[in-house]
């Protein structure tokens, strides 16, 4: 079970119409996907997403090298000393290392993990909703409108990009669009202060339909985190930037959030990941990931999920959403899954349960020329 070959697959692709949010425009989307085969010529594939350049180099110079002839099951110590070169890369070879490891047991992911509680997962349609269309509003308002009539029942839109009252203004827009219909969600990407955050209230306060409020405040101000819980109706979430559940701890201890937002891609590794998870349900806590950068970390953020607890005994609201790109991105694609009724049902056998899309890895394959 010796790692005998690492192969990787950068992938770029620049959109057609810029997207964004409160951090700024987004002009390109990237992925990093490397194939590390056993000697025995097992397979695991793994992701991440950084600066592709960087990442190339990295893997080629360092990464691959010090992979080659390690046992492929020692995967704990092969991503501890990863990480203490690119964090995100030691989380992308803890995916491939953890597929290795379910195929030469003959199980799948869950199964490897303890086994399911469930089959299918839940899903919200994640948008960026700033462009550079004149009616930037309504190009928003038709895009949402699409996923609603396709089956989506609960959506995520960006604020904190634009003036508190064009915000506020294009929000009442949608929420006159959906007529309670869909579940909203409001992310402001840490854009706001305690009291700009606070001017939310008024509108929240008339609304029964908003799942949460994402990262409205820097996450280091953990100090304004409690006082706007406490001041605001609805719950608030946040930490897809957090690199490990030590750092979560914060938050968790202080009681500064109502849900933990883990994404694997921007964490240690799958297993620190999962334990985030966890440590959200003994607080007490939901957790519902983010995943935003690709569609194999979103797939194993569907497994985690479906091998969690439930956090209610409510009827149909045992487990939380995960995060579902609906925007201009092919790489959501790599991993062949449909979301039908705002569920994703999971793949099953050994692995991962499918072959990725070889395709879209030729079609986008970056060849060092757009940097």
């Amino acid at each position: 079970m010796n790692i005998a070959r690492v192969d990787t697959f950068p992938l770029f692709y620049p959109l057609k119409q810029p997207y964004g949010d409160a951090n700024g425009f987004k002009h390109y989307r990237s992925n990093f996907l490397f194939r590390i085969t056993t000697q025995s010529g097992i397979i695991g594939w793994g992701e991440c997403v950084d600066w592709l350049p960087a990442l190339k180099a990295g893997f080629e110079n360092k990464i691959i090298p010090y992979l080659i002839g390690k046992q492929a099951l020692n995967r704990l110590q092969l991503v501890n000393h990863i990480k203490q070169w690119h964090q995100r890369a030691a989380s992308g070879v803890s995916m491939a290392l953890t597929e290795i490891a379910a195929k030469y047991s003959g199980l799948s992911i869950c199964d490897l993990w303890g086994g399911s509680w469930r089959n299918s997962v839940p899903v919200y349609a994640s948008f960026q909703s700033y462009s550079y269309q004149t009616d930037w509003v309504q190009h928003s308002l038709d895009l949402v409108k699409k996923s609603a009539i396709s089956g989506f029942n609960q959506v995520k839109v960006k604020v904190g990009g634009k003036t508190f009252k064009e915000d506020q203004s294009h929000i009442q827009k949608i929420q006159g669009l959906l007529s309670g219909s869909c579940e909203l969600i409001l992310d402001a990407n840490q854009s706001y202060d305690y009291a700009s955050a606070r001017e939310w209230e008024r509108n929240f306060s008339k609304w029964n339909n908003i799942l949460w409020f994402e990262e409205p405040l820097p996450m280091n101000r953990v100090g304004d985190y409690k006082m706007l819980r406490a001041s605001l109706s609805v719950p608030i979430a946040g930490g897809e930037n957090l690199k490990n559940c030590e750092e979560f701890l914060t938050l968790l201890r202080e009681g500064a959030i109502d849900i933990t937002q883990p994404d694997l891609a921007h964490e240690d590794g799958i297993d620190d990941y999962r334990h985030t998870l966890f440590i959200s349900r003994l607080f007490g806590l939901r957790t519902s990931p983010h995943t935003f950068d690709g569609g194999l970390s979103r797939l194993y953020a569907l497994f985690a999920q479906a091998c969690l607890p439930p956090w209610s005994k409510m009827e149909r609201q045992d487990i939380e959403p995960v995060e579902w790109d609906v925007m201009d991105n092919p790489f959501t694609f790599i991993t062949p899954l449909e979301a039908v009724g705002g569920k994703v049902k999971l793949p099953v056998g050994v692995g991962i349960g499918m072959e990725l899309d070889e395709e879209i890895l030729k079609r986008y394959r970056w060849d060092g020329s757009v940097y």
